[in-house]
């Protein structure tokens, strides 16, 4: 309570009103899989468009050293292909994947990640003395009078004429050094013929066409330019520096003496042999926050609506990928059948290995531009159908089924009739389907479970959609008093929202009556619900359902004769 100790007029603001509720983002993506370089631990890094998938990346991988690991760099072209707007990627390697190297004196390099890729990075290291410092006087048998301290730090290499000191305390303007020099180094004059030069170091790291460049880097640890800490953010190469006391120039301790500049090319680096891969490598391992790779990677992310592993088709991944989607809670999984799986036999019984409403498979594989081989390739549909989930969710909502689609690819590795998608359909498996007229589409828009609440990917994408919305705009809930005021805020807020939503269409219902309900209260929460802490609000919705069998009936109308 307020304090109120002197006559006077007091005007005090409360909060009791409702909070809106905005809704989650449903169109971001996540993938998994190989790639030419990046991070394979840590957080997946966000991706919005394929130029910058190539940056981080790189681009397509070969058949011949990847086989059938190589279809990330595809999926997600064909994400953005089909109007996807941004997603996230983890990358996988194999399990003896190696960091190309290098070692030269007392400077060790490796490159950022795991792959061939680091073998063709090149690290320039030149020697620079630019800075300059005027002694005025000599105060002590190594201590002199500087004209300026700015810059200097303790430990800081210096170099007059041919030999080198280094700076062991600065006090005001006196600086003192290691050792005596060799020569006298003062010079009062207007115009100093005599200066001591900072010696500093210049790396450039180059790769394909990209340069990182790093100037005035210093081998003193004290120094903000540290050359190991400057090049922390390097996205090439990761640097150590052996500790050294000699009084010499850093690039002569690495290349060796007089040699003021060098060139270093790192080797060793590999993808690893892919006999090696299995499903472990795809599922990844939860080492804790930073370092949780494959699949656990995105535990840590919050952001992606739906996931896909583009072309691995291992039943140990499948499962772990839903397993993934339905213990978050969050998100959608979108899986694909093996491309050589063909007839309806193989395709159900392979559909037989997943129930659950957090899932739906795509078949066939979509012909698309494979551009490691510069001609026309397949590619799982994973990667172009959660683009298509993006596009239908931003032109239309995410309560509109994500099917009746138009593909953007050339072709279908098989074209699937009616007869065979009246056999699948039923089980979910949605085909991709040539349409006369209409090009080729998706033509299903089932999830792979037995529960008929959930039939349909939208219907759970919508209820993904409202639950995430909830559970993200009503954190201001939780500490406040659990009394029948808390309880009217939450329902006018809640109802609010879904208000909204049936305005929108996206609820079933003639009124909101029909379309959505909340309740809270004593109705919902008993006596010891309220002292243990819970606030509980039942909230129902009538999700809209697509209209999947279209049924005119015509029959013969014949006119009376007059």
């Amino acid at each position: 309570m307020a304090e109120y100790l002197s006559p006077g007029v007091y005007v005090e603001e409360y909060d009791n009103s409702p909070r809106s509720i905005e809704g989650v983002g449903t169109s971001t993506a996540g993938f998994v899989g190989m790639a030419v370089r990046g991070a394979t631990k840590g957080a997946p890094s966000l991706i919005t468009n394929f130029a910058e998938f190539q940056r981080e990346f790189g681009g397509y991988l070969s058949v011949f050293t990847h086989g059938e690991y190589r279809y990330l760099a595809g999926s997600v072209e064909q994400f953005f292909a089909n109007g996807g707007t941004r997603c996230y990627v983890a990358r996988v390697a194999a399990p003896d994947a190696c960091v190309a190297k290098a070692d030269s004196g007392i400077l060790h390099i490796c490159a950022a990640n795991e792959g061939v890729w680091g073998n063709r990075i090149q690290v320039r290291v030149a020697s620079v003395t630019k800075k300059k410092i005027q002694l005025l006087e000599k105060v002590g048998e190594t201590s002199y009078k500087a004209k300026s301290v700015d810059g200097l730090l303790e430990g800081d290499l210096v170099m007059f004429e041919v030999s080198y000191n280094r700076i062991v305390s600065i006090f005001d303007n006196i600086v003192t050094f290691q050792e005596a020099f060799a020569d006298d180094p003062v010079d009062a004059g207007l115009v100093p013929k005599k200066l001591l030069y900072f010696v500093e170091t210049e790396i450039q790291v180059r790769y394909e066409d990209k340069t990182e460049v790093y100037t005035g880097l210093s081998l003193n640890v004290a120094s903000p330019d540290y050359l190991e800490h400057r090049m922390q953010k390097s996205e090439l190469v990761r640097v150590h520096v052996d500790a050294s006391d000699r009084l010499e120039n850093p690039v002569m301790q690495i290349f060796g003496t007089d040699q003021l500049a060098g060139e270093i090319i790192l080797a060793g680096g590999s993808d690893g042999n892919m006999n090696a891969v299995s499903a472990g490598t795809f599922i990844g391992e939860d080492n804790g926050p930073g370092n949780r790779s494959g699949i656990q990677a995105f535990v840590e992310n919050d952001q992606v609506s739906m996931l896909a592993v583009p072309g691995i088709t291992m039943p140990d991944v499948m499962v772990s990928l839903v397993a993934h989607c339905e213990n978050l809670g969050s998100r959608f999984a979108v899986l694909d059948m093996p491309q050589a799986y063909t007839n309806t036999k193989e395709l159900l019984e392979y559909r037989e290995m997943i129930d659950s409403t957090y899932a739906a498979m795509y078949h066939p594989w979509i012909q698309c531009f494979d551009r490691a081989t510069q001609k026309a390739g397949f590619f799982p549909p994973s990667g172009a159908v959660m683009g298509i989930y993006a596009r239908t969710d931003i032109a239309r909502g995410v309560h509109k089924a994500p099917a009746n689609e138009t593909v953007m690819c050339s072709d279908l590795s098989i074209n699937y009739n009616k007869g065979e998608q009246d056999i699948l359909n039923p089980a979910g498996i949605n085909l991709i389907r040539r349409i006369p007229g209409q090009g080729i589409r998706v033509w299903g828009a089932r999830t792979a479970s037995s529960n008929s609440a959930f039939k349909y990917v939208n219907v759970r994408r919508l209820f993904i959609y409202v639950e995430e919305s909830i559970r993200a705009n009503t954190n201001w809930v939780v500490f406040e008093p659990n009394d029948a005021t808390l309880w009217t805020r939450v329902r006018i807020t809640i109802s609010s929202f879904l208000d909204t939503l049936w305005r929108s269409g996206m609820l079933a219902g003639a009124s909101p009556e029909e379309s959505y309900f909340v309740e809270i209260g004593t109705a919902t929460m008993t006596t010891d619900d309220i002292k243990n802490g819970r606030l509980i609000c039942n909230v129902g919705i009538a999700p809209s359902r697509p209209a999947e069998f279209v049924i005119f009936r015509v029959t013969q109308f014949t006119a009376d004769a007059k």
